[in-house]
């Protein structure tokens, strides 16, 4: 690299780094809008965002220490995340896309932090040149390193679990257009009756996940009375469903018992419904629930059924929104911190008790007296009394409640 160009290109790398979480969300959300594939559920997701990042951190290593033509490992988070994309079925032509989009955000952002320094228009093209070459070299490597580990993992995954059975899966759920008739045909399985979907999942950096995912699967069985259909979705997630000619039930406090005994491991319950519909319907339920679960900083619950957490379920897909909605319904009482806690579960149990202190009181095993103060207090931080808009109120509350620091203020 030219000695009178690298001063300038760290600089530049030095302003990148400086705003990279919030790059990093520029480009994973650019991934999610413009690639399919990329839209995963929130553990997936966590490990995509943590893939680009270590991306990011290496690249702009090289550029900021003038690094040459050495050969460069592709980060650990960014090959588990192309391992990820192989178990799921994912094409290797979407990861692909994805690092020559961030090949090209990568100069776009360089041109944007020159714009902010006094160059002139040959030091400017110098350095977006220089960038662009690393970038690219960069790229090239590992593209080329990601297409051995996703081969190698396809072809591990396909030895290890039921690929075809997963694949015909897959196309039950997502294809539309796809009749009761042709459907069975495809599993094998009749789908007239009704069905409880469920997600089983295993804490990230668990050792042999997959024996805590068949340990969930006989408690799933046992809970349900039957053996589930099931399928590998990666080494810490299986999907199954619970079917039956008439309406089932899961016996959800054994289910929550036996998991305790195997504690990295949890299951999100769908809601039971009928049909090939309610075979799709059911599955997306319990994959919201999951997300749901995942939402807060605090460890998932053993057991979370859709039933529970609907309304902060279906909001989930658009938090960003969320969050704004939130933050206006409760204002200040949407902060985070100790005493808004205190008094947001307070108003949300005594809205529950329908407005009963005695009944809240018993059940926040608080005296009537502290929950009648937190109430007034409360009516002081929102400026208006509990009855009024009361619906968005107790809504705001309960998505605060099951979302945590995902919609609420930080500060």
């Amino acid at each position: 690299m030219p000695s009178d160009v690298q001063p300038i290109v760290a600089e530049v790398v030095r302003r990148i780094q400086a705003d990279l979480p919030s790059l990093t969300d520029e480009l994973t959300d650019h991934f999610v809008e413009l690639i399919p594939e990329f839209r995963h559920d929130e553990a997936v997701r966590q490990l995509m965002v943590a893939s680009t990042s270590s991306n990011l951190v290496t690249l702009f290593d090289i550029l900021a220490h003038g690094i040459g033509d050495a050969r460069i490992a592709v980060p650990p988070a960014a090959a588990e995340y192309a391992r990820r994309f192989a178990q799921r079925g994912l094409s290797l032509e979407a990861l692909l896309r994805a690092y020559r989009l961030g090949e090209h955000r990568m100069v776009r952002w360089t041109l944007r932090y020159l714009g902010e320094l006094d160059l002139g228009v040959a030091d400017v093209i110098a350095t977006t040149d220089q960038v662009a070459k690393v970038t690219n070299g960069y790229i090239d490597q590992a593209i080329e390193n990601l297409i051995d580990i996703y081969e190698l993992e396809r072809q591990r995954w396909d030895r290890r679990s039921d690929s075809a059975r997963a694949a015909q899966l897959r196309v039950v759920l997502g294809t539309d257009t796809l009749d009761l008739a042709a459907a069975e045909e495809m599993l094998g399985v009749s789908l007239r009756g009704w069905h409880r979907a469920a997600v089983c999942w295993v804490d990230a950096g668990v050792p042999d996940a997959e024996r805590y995912l068949r340990a969930a699967t006989r408690v799933l069985g046992e809970a349900g009375g039957r053996e589930p259909l099931t399928m590998l979705a990666d080494d810490h997630t299986l999907w199954a469903w619970l079917s039956s000619a008439g309406r089932l039930t899961v016996d959800v406090e054994l289910l929550n018992s036996k998991l305790a005994g195997i504690a990295p491991v949890h299951v999100a319950l769908g809601e039971l419904a009928s049909g090939l519909a309610g075979f799709r319907s059911s599955h997306r339920d319990a994959l919201r629930a999951r997300a749901v679960a995942e939402a807060g900083l605090d460890r998932a619950p053993s057991v979370v059924e859709f039933e529970h957490v609907a309304i902060a379920a279906l909001m989930s897909d658009n938090l960003e929104d969320v969050r704004r909605w939130v933050t206006r319904t409760l204002g200040e009482l949407a902060r985070d911190d100790e005493p808004m806690a205190r008094l947001r579960e307070t108003v949300r149990v005594f809205l529950q008790c329908g407005g009963s202190y005695t009944d809240a009181a018993a059940l926040l095993h608080l005296h009537k007296n502290t929950v009648n103060y937190r109430a007034r207090k409360a009516e002081e931080v929102l400026g208006h009394p509990l009855t009024e808009r009361r619906l968005d109120l107790e809504v705001a509350l309960l998505v605060a409640d099951v979302l945590g620091v995902r919609v609420i203020d930080p500060g």
